[in-house]
């Protein structure tokens, strides 16, 4: 099992959810309730790229009274993670 979502890089054992869910309903291993659900990507169809997704990920974390430095941080290794290796 992946430690951190393989799409945001948040840690799958901070998930309130338990991770997110496949298309099954089962609890997937690789990404987060916040990325994944009902085996669908959550980010909207245009956030296609890992520059992109960090991106959207640092505004949703200054939406929530994040530090733009801190935010940045924490997302500065998405374009390693899974969901974005080409």
């Amino acid at each position: 099992m992946n430690k951190i979502c393989q799409s945001c890089g948040y840690p799958l054992k901070k998930d309130k959810q338990g991770g997110g869910t496949n298309a099954d309903g089962s609890i997937s291993d690789k990404y987060c309730s916040m990325c994944y659900q009902d085996g669908k990507f959550l980010s909207p169809p245009e956030v296609d790229t890992a520059e992109k997704f960090q991106k959207f990920c640092i505004q949703q974390m200054k939406n929530d009274g994040m530090n733009g430095i801190l935010a940045w941080f924490l997302t500065r290794g998405i374009p390693k993670l899974e969901r974005w290796k080409q």
